[in-house]
Formats: C-alpha cells, sequence, structure tokens
C-alpha cells in the first residue's frame, strides 16, 4: 500500500468513527481494500469526474445568515489548497474556488509543494500533488479546517468555509465535522503509480 492509500485509509477511517456511535463502528467491515475503496476516487477524464461528482449529494438549505456571514468574514479567512500539473479534479476545485472567491470575497490562493507537505502532515493528509482545501485564519497561520479532499460541488465547498469559519471562531467543533465528514475523495490518477493498467 501507498503512502498515499495508507493516508487515505486512516482519514476515512478517523471520519468513519468520529461520526459514528460505538454500537455502529463495531458493524462495520475491517476490510482496508474495501475501506480505500469508499475513500479515494481516482479519476483520469472529465467524464470520469463528472460521474462521480453525479453521485455527490448537493447541499440546498443554507441558514439565515449564510451570505451575509460569508461576505461580513471575507477580509478574516483564506482558503488554500494544494494542486499539482495535470491533475483535472485540481483545475476543477481551483475553479469553484475561484467563482467562490467572486462571490464571497475571500481570499483564494494554491499551496506550494513544500508548503503543501508540511501542512498536510500535520494534519495528517499528505496528499501532496491531489487536491485539498483548507481554510485558516489570515491571522493565524497553524490554525486551519480542511474543507475540501477531492473536488466538490460549490454549494458544498460554500457550506463547509461557512462550517469552518464557525469551528474557528468557538462553534463546538464535532458539529462542524459532522457536517463536514464526507468529503469527496474525488482525486487525479498520478503517472506510473501501477503497473496494473485498470489503474491508470
Amino acid at each position: 500500500m501507498t503512502r498515499l492509500a495508507q493516508a487515505l485509509f486512516a482519514w476515512a477511517i478517523l471520519l468513519t468513527i468520529s461520526v459514528q456511535t460505538p454500537a455502529t463502528a463495531a458493524a462495520q467491515p475491517t476490510d482496508r481494500g474495501l475501506a480505500r475503496r469508499a475513500a479515494i476516487h481516482p479519476v483520469s477524464t472529465a467524464a470520469d469526474m463528472r460521474l462521480w461528482l453525479a453521485r455527490v449529494p448537493v447541499t440546498r438549505d443554507f441558514p439565515a445568515d449564510f451570505e451575509s456571514m460569508l461576505r461580513g468574514q471575507a477580509s478574516l479567512y483564506t482558503i488554500e489548497m494544494s494542486t499539482s500539473p495535470g491533475c483535472l479534479p485540481c483545475g476543477d476545485l481551483w475553479t469553484k474556488l475561484s467563482a467562490f472567491r467572486t462571490r464571497y470575497g475571500w481570499h483564494v490562493r494554491t499551496l506550494g509543494q513544500e508548503e503543501a507537505m508540511l501542512r498536510s502532515g500535520r494534519l495528517g493528509l499528505p496528499w501532496v500533488g491531489n487536491p485539498v482545501a483548507w481554510v485558516r485564519p489570515l491571522a493565524d497561520p497553524n490554525r486551519m479546517v480542511p474543507i475540501a479532499i477531492g473536488t466538490d460541488h460549490s454549494a458544498n465547498i460554500a457550506r463547509n468555509a461557512w462550517l469552518a469559519a464557525r469551528m474557528l471562531t468557538g462553534t463546538r467543533a464535532a458539529v462542524g465535522v459532522r457536517a463536514m465528514s464526507k468529503f469527496t475523495g474525488i482525486v487525479g490518477v498520478r503517472a506510473l503509480t501501477s503497473s496494473n493498467p485498470k489503474r491508470r
């Protein structure tokens, strides 16, 4: 198992445990291959990416203060994402974050590889070169909340940014973790990672 796969598996298990009661956790299958396949969706074409996104539920209900809170706190936060050249979901996530920036006024930037490695390691998400987005306060480089692991629908990204801002200003973290626990895991296919043609 590659380091990336190990990290994805650990993250999927962490997210699963964080939102389950002990009774349901005991009933879950322990097959690592199943958990890994459920958490990671590598795509090599735009059509594949659209198919995976079509399976992701879209947030439709938003709180009354959603728009005003996002616009009102734009000067306090930045969204930062890891990326790599030729990664379809990275480009898709960047396009959606750019639209978010235009609509709500938040700062958005990409991370360099070294910074992404440090950031991912700090959160136990060594996904260098894959799309991962974080919200962090502009005034504090050490506090951050992941809002996307793989690309996602624009509505879900906005919801997660709103939740992250609330978590970073004192809302109980468990509420945010439950609401953001289902990241898509739609990532790019990396060149030369497997000799199996089905994985390329």
